[in-house]
């Protein structure tokens, strides 16, 4: 008999902020998010203590799921972060790196929680006005008419994650695949509504990567007995479909817990197997050319489809039983009875091919909703990071489709937003605190340290120990490498901002950032006609950069105001 314990009082713990435990995995969360921000972030490699699969990354999602978090408020960090993700897919690092700072610089400053919590969400308003209004510097709209400014964001999201192991031709390879993957699921007769198709990542590891390429429709790998056996096929029309999502193998795994009544003498096996007969025979009455199932069809059932010219293919899995359904127009059948006939649907065309060592039937659709993006790399540590990043890049693109802009990137937004807000803070306070109860002062402590947080955001993009200024014009970021001579004329060491928009050749001063300097008005850049055109440029998606900025400043605030931790240890 096992030995009954007491059940232990939960540990209540007030201030937590206050706590050196807090603040020292605080500390070690940011360290670790931080070091991973950037083309040139620092990889890490997640793995139990128990050994099994070792991940090596650098991004967000999986960060987290390698990562195993036990303190209270660093599960409501990591959640929201999570959150974020989920539905955004990109700048979880930033909304992370965001959120620590601004825990962070606030913890010198002596005024009540309550005050701070007001006065951040009075700055996050500031910012978010600006940065959606027609003024803001930093944003650019997206022309679809030109593929310059989505090249430029999916090639940004691609050299930011440097587990891929790409080089720069075959970063251009796959950024233009991407972005061709992500057009064609977009639909030809194009209304006010529009409904996108899917792209499919069809993995093909130990290849080189550029051999990656993009096809209309889809991929569905086989062997090659099976694909010599079933085509070539003639047929001038379409191809009818049917696609099952019950297994058609003729086992009961689908029976449920209840009780299965047989009567004497009667073969379940042979019943069965007539009733999956009867289903081929009324797919061949209905003159179905391909027949298409999730799980397993019975080899007696194939074997009398194949002698009807009817097609089948099993093993799909669930993940391609959406994109099937929406490209072919099928409802997918998920009995063995009568089939109804709006339950088909059509293909164009279905043909073989080959990549490297596999064997495929690639569907042609009638009109292209899904693509399939064949993508290649040399190990299976650098394809999965590549899968996740092209991913990541397919959904920002949906993203950029509903709200058209972009945010200048490489640290540009976030060293123009400091500049913005400690400039209004300075020349226009009454327009933040009118109906807030707070003096000028706290403003000017309060947005200090959100400009420093925002500052501190875009300094993590440096892992070198190179010196970070910051222009005095445009309020951009700029970089200088380490070990450089020490020279009074910055034009000599700087060539490019962090976004890439301004090079050294204009009339431009520079400040190190966070050095104590006059606030400015940051001025607006090139024209929207001249950044559209710009090659090269380091862009940020809008969507997902505004929720971070906001999911970031909601979460500190959030954390701020925690007065106590109540803790089950049991």
């Amino acid at each position: 008999m096992s030995r009954l314990e007491a059940k232990k009082p939960s540990v209540c713990e007030s201030k937590p902020l206050t706590r050196e435990r807090l603040r020292t995995t605080l500390s070690v969360l940011k360290g670790i998010v931080a070091s991973c921000y950037g083309p040139s972030g620092r990889l890490k490699q997640l793995h139990n203590g128990a050994g099994g699969h070792v991940c090596t990354t650098s991004q967000s999602s999986a960060l987290l799921r390698g990562l195993s978090v036990t303190h209270p408020v660093l599960k409501i960090l990591t959640t929201s972060m999570q959150n974020h993700v989920s539905c955004f897919s990109d700048c979880g690092l930033f909304m992370a790196i965001l959120c620590c700072n601004l825990i962070e610089y606030v913890e010198g400053i002596d005024l009540a929680p309550t005050t701070v919590i007001e006065l951040n969400k009075q700055l996050l308003s500031l910012c978010t006005s600006y940065l959606k209004s027609e003024a803001c510097a930093c944003r650019i709209p997206v022309d679809f008419s030109s593929t310059q400014i989505l090249l430029c964001l999916v090639r940004s999201i691609l050299t930011s994650k440097p587990a891929c192991m790409l080089t720069g031709k075959e970063v251009d390879h796959i950024s233009a695949l991407v972005l061709r993957a992500f057009l064609l699921t977009i639909p030809e007769k194009a209304e006010d509504h529009i409904i996108l198709g899917k792209s499919i990542i069809v993995p093909l590891k130990g290849q080189r990567v550029i051999d990656s390429t993009v096809l209309p429709g889809m991929l569905i790998e086989t062997s090659e007995v099976q694909l010599m056996r079933t085509l070539p096929i003639k047929k001038s029309s379409a191809l009818k479909v049917a696609l099952f999502c019950v297994s058609l193998s003729g086992d009961f795994s689908d029976t449920g817990e209840g009780t299965l009544a047989v009567s004497y003498g009667v073969s379940l096996e042979s019943a069965v197997l007539d009733q999956l007969l009867n289903l081929g025979r009324q797919l061949v009455w209905d003159h179905i050319d391909l027949v298409i199932c999730q799980k397993v069809i019975h080899p007696s059932l194939k074997q009398f489809l194949s002698t009807h010219h009817v097609i089948a293919i099993d093993r799909v899995g669930v993940a391609l039983m959406e994109p099937l359904s929406k490209m072919t127009g099928t409802q997918p059948i998920g009995s063995l009875g009568s089939i109804s006939p709006s339950s088909y649907g059509s293909v164009k065309d279905l043909c073989s091919a080959k990549f490297g060592s596999k064997h495929f039937f690639h569907l042609i659709p009638n009109e292209v909703a899904v693509s399939s993006l064949l993508l290649c790399n040399r190990n299976d540590t650098a394809w999965d990071e590549l899968k996740l990043t092209c991913q990541t890049a397919l959904h920002v693109l949906q993203l950029t489709i509903k709200e058209p802009f972009v945010f200048l990137g490489g640290g540009c937004t976030e060293t123009h937003l400091a500049a913005y807000v400690r400039h209004k803070t300075l020349n226009e306070p009454g327009s933040i605190l009118k109906d807030v109860g707070y003096t000028q002062t706290e403003l000017h402590l309060i947005a200090e340290a959100f400009c420093s947080a925002l500052e501190s955001l875009a300094g993590s993009l440096e892992h070198d120990g190179g010196e970070i200024l910051t222009d005095m014009k445009y309020g951009h970021f700029w970089s200088v490498q380490s070990h450089s001579p020490p020279v009074a004329n910055w034009p000599d060491l700087l060539s490019r901002c962090g976004c890439g928009l301004h090079s050294n050749q204009e009339e431009l001063s520079w400040s190190f950032l966070r050095s104590t300097h006059h606030p400015f008005v940051p001025q607006n850049s090139l024209p929207h006609e001249a950044a559209s055109s710009a090659n090269n440029l380091t862009l940020d998606c809008f969507t997902a950069k505004l929720s971070g900025l906001q999911v970031a400043v909601e979460t500190a605030n959030l954390i701020l105001d925690l007065a106590y931790v109540i803790e089950d240890k049991n």
